[in-house]
């Protein structure tokens, strides 16, 4: 998905005013291409939690290209229609990775999210008194 929300981006640049803003054009150019270029560097860093840390740049990249979006739409760069939809393709990359990683996170029991996830289930039985 990473890599047709950034081709969309490419598309959008060519059509209008975007491809005169060159700041902003610059910007959500490199922000959309690290989407996937995080995950493909984290994918070949040798392990789970390196993975993860770049999945989470990759996260924060596509919550980036959103707010970038807002900018391209308020200066009347794309109309509303076309926000839409790579907002929409933005955000659900974003849930697509937070899901991964969750799942990843899973796997390792030294991962903070699974050390609090037991936290609170030891801390549940304790009141229980079980």
């Amino acid at each position: 998905m990473g890599r047709q929300l950034c081709q969309a981006i490419f598309v959008l640049a060519g059509q209008g005013g975007l491809s005169r803003d060159f700041s902003l054009e610059d910007q959500i150019f490199r922000s959309s291409g690290s989407i996937m270029d995080n995950i493909a560097e984290g994918f070949d860093a040798g392990g789970n939690r390196e993975f993860i840390r770049f999945l989470n740049y990759s996260k924060r990249s596509s919550t980036e290209v959103r707010s970038q979006l807002y900018r391209i739409l308020d200066r009347q760069y794309c109309d509303q229609a076309a926000f839409e939809t790579l907002y929409g393709q933005a955000a659900s990359i974003r849930a697509k990775l937070g899901a991964f990683i969750h799942y990843l996170e899973s796997l390792d029991p030294q991962s903070p999210s699974v050390k609090a996830r037991h936290t609170s289930i030891k801390r549940s039985a304790e009141k229980a008194n079980l």
